[in-house]
């Protein structure tokens, strides 16, 4: 298990942080404005704690729409959501057995990883494109960084992430994560 509580949180002060000015701005995620990964990261935040659950919902039978469809009271709903999402994943139970989230199955562990790795690196996206700082814990990069190693081994899946980006052994791991998703670790609004 992994207490996904400081990047959840650290992502839900992005959330609240956000500039209605910035909505229409562009983002690390090609095809996504601020409002569109706002909105993403709340169906994420959704998704993921029904799989944790192993609860069946809106999500977890088809993808997250990726579009500009923010709640009205979305610096309140999003944040909320990473909370319980946090707190779906303290539980033991949602690291076992199988469950199902953006109509894919996944083992409790590995679902659990995909979860941390959205909230780390849209966390990220989210920092940057409004020019706020971001930083989490050595424990959760250790993990995601893990986690998208093992990924990038499966073999390309465009789908997920682009192709990674070449970052220096000795770059922060930060940066080698953000790399491993195919992003440039120096990307600024």
């Amino acid at each position: 298990m992994i207490d996904m509580f400081p990047a959840c949180a650290r992502t839900a002060d992005l959330v609240i942080n956000a500039k209605d000015d910035q909505l229409g701005a562009r983002t690390p995620c090609e095809h996504m404005t601020v409002a569109a990964l706002l909105s993403h990261i709340g169906d994420v935040s959704t998704a993921f704690t029904d799989a944790a659950s192993k609860r069946s919902g809106v999500l977890t039978d088809v993808l997250p729409e990726i579009g500009e469809h923010l709640v009205s009271d979305w610096r309140t709903v999003y944040p909320d959501r990473l909370t319980a999402l946090a707190g779906a994943w303290e539980v033991p139970a949602a690291w076992e057995g199988s469950t199902r989230a953006a109509s894919l199955n996944f083992g409790g562990e590995r679902c659990g990883l995909v979860t941390l790795t959205e909230v780390v690196v849209h966390g990220w996206d989210l920092a940057r494109a409004t020019g706020q700082p971001y930083s989490v814990g050595e424990s959760v990069l250790d993990a995601v960084h893990s986690h998208l190693t093992w990924l990038v081994q499966q073999g390309p899946d465009e789908s997920l992430f682009k192709k990674p980006v070449p970052v220096p052994d000795d770059a922060p791991l930060l940066d080698r994560v953000i790399g491993l998703t195919g992003r440039d670790p120096g990307w600024s609004a």
